[in-house]
């Protein structure tokens, strides 16, 4: 079983920072790890992945913004925010996939940019 915590979201201001980590425990590999974001009102979306091999994709809306990292041995993802937008407030989820393609989520994280 995988359980994955995010934390660091929270308030703040537009143009603003900030930066979640995703914690997967458990003895398994993942293949892949990403944030996906939901407003209210609208559906889950895809921000980052970053799967094994070093390569990253991004949301058009977030590309120059927002940075994707991950350790790999330690199955941590981090997800840099800058200059953040109120369209960007949304619970943002961690997700993990293991190498048979099982889907595992996180209980997600408030980010609200407001002044």
């Amino acid at each position: 079983q995988v359980q994955l915590v995010e934390s660091g979201g929270g308030l703040v201001q537009p143009g603003g920072s900030l930066r979640l980590s995703c914690v997967a425990s458990g003895r398994i590999a993942l293949y892949a790890m990403g944030w996906y974001r939901q407003a209210p009102g609208k559906q889950r979306e895809l921000v980052a992945v970053a799967p094994s091999g070093g390569w990253t994709n991004y949301a058009d809306s977030v590309k120059g913004r927002f940075t994707v990292s991950r350790e790999n041995g330690e199955n941590l993802l981090y997800l840099q925010m800058n200059s953040l937008k109120p369209e960007d407030t949304a619970v943002y989820y961690c997700k993990g996939v293991t190498y048979n393609a099982l889907e595992y989520w996180g209980q997600g994280t408030q980010v609200t940019v407001s002044s």
